[in-house]
């Protein structure tokens, strides 16, 4: 397997986007959603900072989490409203290189709901495994919006799954694909072939901009299921 470039993929993270596959980028406090057949966008979100990220701490997980992983709480959220939905999940990570599936994991009882995942570090193991569109990385990277939106799709199409979630970004040292350290995209992929994206915009140590992408990724899934359910999120 050929490695990604040394920049490594990073995202940045904020707000929730829904759209087609076509383009997806969100800001923090909005819920964006679209059919993976259309290009009208109709939410989206972006956060700076890694807002809302309160329990990740440089080099390591938040307390009673595991180092490097992200926060338990958020992934207990997203497991048991998906457990009362019967709904499953699967994630395709590229920066974070398996810590999504790490932190989900290490939640009692995610088997009732994670089904697994793929690194996908290289980029393309993104067009050959999950059937991101090799025109698409040839002309924008493999960081982008599209990008991930395409991840989330593949990887609920490839493990059968009622959601898909998706990060591709910046983690550093270097900059990658025009995008600088701490650009990162998040995407998930729902029933009906919606597509929600947010794009973060994260600062620190490469081992700190990969545990608040985890953290904004599960926070963007979260907030799809309380918006499919009608209710507020901020």
């Amino acid at each position: 397997m050929t490695a990604a470039s040394a920049g490594g993929d990073g995202t940045g993270g904020g707000a929730v986007t829904a759209a087609s596959a076509g383009g997806v980028e969100t800001e923090r406090g909005a819920v964006m959603a679209g059919s993976a057949g259309s290009d009208e966008p109709t939410e989206s979100t972006e956060s700076a900072g890694g807002a809302g990220n309160t329990g990740s701490t440089e080099g390591a997980g938040s307390a009673g989490g595991v180092a490097g992983v992200g926060r338990p709480s958020g992934a207990v959220q997203v497991l048991e409203t998906m457990a009362r939905e019967e709904a499953t999940l699967a994630v395709a990570e590229s920066l974070t290189g398996g810590l999504i599936g790490a932190t989900i994991t290490a939640v009692p009882g995610s088997s009732r709901v994670f089904l697994g995942g793929v690194i996908s570090y290289a980029t393309e193991l993104k067009h050959g495994l999950l059937g991101v569109p090799e025109d698409l990385l040839r002309r924008e990277g493999a960081v982008h919006p599209e990008v991930a939106a395409a991840m989330a799709a593949g990887v609920a199409r490839l493990c059968e799954a009622t959601y898909g979630l998706a990060v591709t970004g910046v983690a550093g040292p270097e900059p990658q694909d025009g995008q600088p350290v701490g650009t990162v995209f998040a995407a998930v992929s729902g029933p009906g072939g919606r597509l929600w994206g947010r794009r973060l915009r994260l600062e620190g140590s490469r081992e700190r901009i990969r545990v608040e992408t985890v953290d904004e990724a599960i926070d963007l899934l979260a907030s799809v299921l309380m918006s499919s359910k009608g209710e507020h999120f901020g």
